[in-house]
């Protein structure tokens, strides 16, 4: 893997903003082998992200997540994603989760989903993310809300956190499926810079340079650095800068 990642940097590096571990697949691999990983990165100016993992954390309560965060510093790590969806906390948890992480020194990534659980989502009359909701009866029915969504980023913003991952399944995942109305509201009101989103496609990735311009957040697959940074408008080589003067890619 490292010498994969070393080859990665080595002829694309320009072009990449930030390498992510996925999956907790970080938690599989020693200490060591994740310090050379990281140390790679950050002399290719690359920061290094977390995948999921903090949802495993929580058998063992608030000191563990701490713990986490001074582990993720040692290692290398710069950022910390939090997915709202696998973490199931409330508000507040998921909030001190992000002010943890921004005074351990780490940039915070809270990643969401469009697609909630019916018994999660405030009744009308006490839409205010956060407020006091009678504890009701469990449906497990997924429905949509764009606006929760939105107020809870929101309120992740105001703790400090960097930037917001979304969800790529049911808005972004496959060109033909496209929700081109849950986009443009989600960086309407997060703001372009403040927005990630995935994307599995060229074609979906074409779409979002297309219609959002060089520097929209997109986490893609480093297969696709290349043709990304095409779309772009860069300059391809080792030896030649991108017109845009940063990267914006990410790999997993």
């Amino acid at each position: 893997m490292f010498i994969f990642v070393q080859d990665i940097l080595e002829s694309m590096g320009q072009f990449v903003d930030g390498l992510k571990f996925s999956g907790g697949s970080h938690s599989l691999m020693p200490n060591t082998f994740i310090k050379e990983i990281t140390d790679l990165a950050h002399r290719h100016n690359v920061y290094v992200s977390t995948g999921d993992w903090a949802e495993h954390l929580l058998r063992k309560g608030p000191v563990a997540f701490k713990q986490y965060v001074e582990e993720c510093k040692s290692l290398g790590f710069d950022t910390i994603e939090l997915n709202a969806a696998s973490l199931n906390i409330p508000e507040e948890s998921l909030l001190r989760f992000v002010r943890l992480i921004k005074s351990g020194g780490l940039r915070a990534k809270p990643h969401f989903s469009v697609r909630f659980e019916e018994s999660n989502i405030p009744s009308a009359g006490n839409r205010a993310f956060g407020a006091y909701v009678a504890p009701i009866k469990r449906s497990y029915e997924i429905v949509e809300d764009v606006d929760l969504l939105i107020r809870m980023a929101e309120r992740c913003l105001e703790a400090g956190a960097d930037i917001i991952m979304i969800d790529a399944d049911d808005v972004c995942k496959y060109p033909q499926a496209l929700r081109a109305d849950l986009i443009a509201k989600i960086i309407g009101r997060l703001g372009l810079e403040k927005t990630m989103f995935e994307t599995f496609s060229s074609k979906t990735t074409e779409w979002f340079v297309k219609r959002y311009g060089p520097k929209v957040n997109l986490f893609i697959d480093h297969s696709e650095v290349m043709n990304l940074e095409c779309l772009r408008g860069g300059n391809l080589g080792r030896d030649h800068a991108s017109v845009l003067n940063s990267a914006y890619y990410l790999i997993r």
